[in-house]
Order: C-alpha cells, then structure tokens, then sequence
C-alpha cells in the first residue's frame, strides 16, 4: 500500500500530514489512512496537526474517482463528509495546518477543524464546486452554513467565491494567517497550547456547541446518498 498519509508523534500532539501528488488529491486511499491515523491519535489521546505539504493542503477530491461515475463521486463525497463529522467531533482539538491552496475538499476539512492556520502568499481557499459543474452536497452546505461568516456564505457556496489567504481570513475558512517563516513555530505554538486544554472538558463542550449542528450533518450524509452533484 502506498503510503500518502504519515503520523508523526510529538511530545504533546500528533502531526497527520497528506502527501498526494502535486494536488494532494484526497481519494478512497488518503481518506482510509487519514482515519487510521486518527485512530492512532485518538487512542494516544493527542491534539491533531492536520495538514499537507509546502503550498498546498489539498485541491479537493481525486478528480480520477469523480469522472468515473456518478455513484463513484457520491461515495467518495459521502466517505468525505463522514470524515469531516468525525474532525468535528473529535475527543481532542484538531489543528489545521495550511502551507498553501486549500480548494473543494481541501477547504471543507479546514471547516471541519477546531483551529485553523494559515500562510501568507498567492495562494487559493474556497469552495469552487459551482464554477466546475458540481451541484453542492447538502452536507457540504451545512458545513459551509455553519462555519463561514454569514456576509461570505452566499460567495463561498452559491458563487464559488475563491479568497486569498486575508480574504479567507474574514471569510471564516481560517483563524490565523502568519509569514512563511514563522509558520511551523507558530503551528507548535498553538498545538501545544491546544494541548493544555483540559481534553474531557473540551470534547463535552464541543459536543454540546455542536450537538444540533452534528445532528443535522447525519441527516445530509444520508440524504446525499440518494441525492445528484
């Protein structure tokens, strides 16, 4: 099996990191070992580091699988968006680290993390499903509903607004935009703060915060597999 998804434990927090080709295309594979790794750290009971490779974090689902059929592309989006209600659920925090374009997928995941970073230059975040065709998948508008800023929702979703990273900012798809240079020591920074946290507090928080949100989630999942993109 090729490996497109590495674990590195540090002392307080796990580092899950996609390797995927130039688009760090998330497919049946990456997915499968992204939830293996997040086994792993769940049962160390370690903060996530979620992220790719240096200037890009993924550009969205494997186009390979979603040419192939219409069935294919609604079960990968469908193991996708199990993924992103697993991270939003998760028992410890998860941090999202993005050294670049965040596109599709790419920019659900970063909507599907407690905290996310991202790094200065000319780079691309954003939902581009309506520019390429792709009628949005109502677990991806919820996502999108319930984690964007409200004025940028309507761009995000229904115009396929992509933003730089100040833009993404305000927009709501991350929390922090920092210099390259600075970005893997602020990454630490933050992941051991996150670290600090107490962790049985923080999961029943975040469930409770998000107990309505989750729910709703499990009825598009279902709905989506039945439903056309």
């Amino acid at each position: 099996m090729t490996k497109l998804v590495s674990y590195q434990a540090k002392e307080k927090y796990a580092v899950i990191s996609i390797d995927n080709g130039k688009a760090n295309a998330i497919s049946h594979e990456v997915l499968d070992q992204l939830n293996l790794c997040l086994d792993k750290a769940e049962k160390e009971q370690k903060v996530v580091v979620l992220t790719g490779k240096a200037g890009i974090f993924s550009a969205g689902y494997d186009l390979s699988v979603m040419k192939q059929s219409m069935e294919a592309a609604m079960e990968l989006v469908e193991k996708g968006s199990t993924l992103s209600r697993r991270l939003l659920s998760f028992p410890t925090p998860i941090v999202a680290a993005c050294p670049g374009h965040a596109v599709a997928k790419g920019a659900f995941l970063l909507l599907s993390a407690d905290y996310r970073i991202g790094v200065e230059g000319e780079f691309k975040i954003g939902l581009n499903e309506v520019a390429i065709g792709m009628t949005m998948h109502n677990a991806g508008v919820e996502l999108a509903r319930n984690r964007l800023a409200p004025v940028y929702f309507n761009r995000s979703v229904i115009n396929a607004e992509i933003f730089n990273p100040d833009g993404a900012l305000e927009a709501g798809f991350i929390d922090l935009v920092v210099k390259p240079k600075k970005f893997e020591k602020i990454v630490e920074k933050v992941a051991n703060a996150m670290a600090s946290l107490d962790m049985r507090a923080h999961r029943q928080t975040k469930l409770k915060a998000r107990e309505e949100f989750l729910s709703l989630l499990d009825k598009c999942i279902e709905l989506d597999k039945t439903s056309s993109l």
